[in-house]
């Protein structure tokens, strides 16, 4: 008996031995070293998530490159890119909302692009819409580029401007009072030509971005609300309600505005690109053929209308410039930008991607949006702005409530945006007072 206990050790001890060198094996494939270069890129909402399926073809490109893609929820982004910043966390590159560039430049957070493009032929300015390169350009530098754009148009249901007896798409703010007229006269009281969501401020923004006069005067020191062009469209605008031609509802006042355009509710409805697949998803295939998009009308003519979607940018604090460019010039290549779209409904922002893909240059509902960005212009562009347009919404539904006139709620919106602006005439009078000395 005690002859036999020595082997039994030495069995479990080499029992022993063997997992041990299995698991020293597992360790040391699992502690190769991975020396490339990470690049970190956020992204907000369903396109962070999208772009993802974009970055292995990337990778294969650029061997050396590893990309982490952090998507950020829409409604906490600003938030967590500012709390980024003030500690030092910031991404190397982010698909920034372009109302939001003027902020992070302010801040010095961003990188200008000038050296970047000088070296990156492929990505030419003027192959992109003018508006929204333009979105982009703050004072003399270029601080972000598009990676992909959306503007606002009416959808319409053809069948009922047809038997309204409207013969041709309105192009001008005068054939298209008369297209509401017609559409009312035909559909009664319980129905309407048009859906303005009295809780979005990007319809009245389209109109007044049509007018000559800006928004903010004196380098975005004061409102400008109280110029005759702004005035123009708050009197277009409150004439619709006042004929009752629109709704005087809330988006959220209505049960689901896809339904309520396909059954007739209201004719026009003012969105954007997003809302193609949405209505081809949600409508009865009876209405097949029967509603389209259009481009905005104008006061004399089509009209322009906000450059809104998001651009890149390159963070000061990013270690890693040179591959996170190589990330943005990969994604704003024009073949990517088609298979961008196809993923995602959002709209490219260069030309040559819309020449290079058949299903965007041939597709009925795409096309107007393809016109209207050739006339896209960007909101104004101070850090301010985003609170700014917010006022424009609750000055815009009370007047349409009837507690201001036109003129009075021009007044109004200019002294709650002068006081918005308040701290930015105090840094550039600062600034000016030092540059003087």
């Amino acid at each position: 008996m005690s002859g036999r206990t020595p082997r039994r050790i030495t069995a479990r001890a080499f029992i022993a031995l063997i997992v041990l060198c299995a698991l020293a094996a597992v360790a040391g494939c699992g502690s190769e070293r991975d020396d490339r270069t990470v690049v970190r890129f956020w992204a907000m909402g369903f396109e962070g998530e999208m772009v993802r399926q974009l970055i292995p073809d990337f990778e294969r490109a650029n061997p050396g490159i590893r990309v982490e893609v952090q998507q950020l929820p829409v409604t906490a982004a600003h938030e967590k890119l500012l709390t980024a910043f003030a500690g030092d966390g910031l991404p190397d590159v982010c698909g920034l909302g372009n109302t939001w560039l003027a902020e992070f430049v302010e801040l010095r957070a961003v990188a200008p692009l000038e050296p970047f493009l000088a070296r990156t032929p492929s990505m030419p300015a003027n192959d992109y819409f003018s508006g929204s390169w333009d979105t982009g350009v703050i004072g003399s530098h270029v601080y972000a580029v598009p990676w992909y754009v959306e503007t606002r148009l009416p959808f319409y249901r053809k069948d009922i401007l047809e038997a309204s007896g409207v013969k041709q798409v309105p192009r001008t703010w005068g054939e298209w009072n008369d297209a509401m007229a017609a559409v009312k006269r035909h559909v009664g009281p319980d129905r309407y030509a048009i859906h303005l969501p009295l809780n979005e401020y990007e319809p009245l923004l389209n109109l007044a971005i049509q007018q000559p006069d800006p928004l903010l005067r004196d380098d975005g020191r004061y409102g400008n609300f109280r110029s005759a062009g702004f005035k123009r469209a708050l009197t277009f605008y409150n004439d619709i309600f006042a004929r009752k031609w629109a709704p005087a509802f809330a988006n959220t006042q209505i049960a689901n505005v896809w339904n309520e355009f396909g059954r007739g509710f209201f004719t026009f409805y003012v969105n954007g690109p997003w809302n193609i697949a949405e209505f081809r998803k949600r409508l009865p295939r009876e209405l097949e053929g029967k509603w389209g998009t259009m481009p905005l009308p104008g006061p004399d003519g089509p009209g322009a209308s906000v450059a809104g979607g998001a651009s890149f940018v390159v963070f000061e604090q990013s270690k890693h410039k040179d591959a996170a460019w190589k990330l943005v010039a990969y994604l704003s290549d024009p073949q990517v930008q088609v298979r961008f779209h196809a993923l995602t409904g959002n709209l490219p922002p260069r030309r040559s991607a819309w020449a290079g893909s058949e299903a965007l240059a041939t597709d009925p509902f795409t096309l107007p949006f393809r016109e209207q960005l050739e006339r896209a212009r960007p909101a104004p562009k101070v850090p301010e702005w985003e609170r700014i347009a917010q006022e424009l919404r609750i000055v815009g539904e009370q007047m349409v409530a009837g507690r201001y006139t036109v003129d009075q709620a021009a007044a109004e919106l200019d002294r709650r945006a002068d006081a918005i602006l308040e701290k930015r005439r105090w840094m550039l009078d600062q600034h000016a007072a030092g540059g003087a000395r």
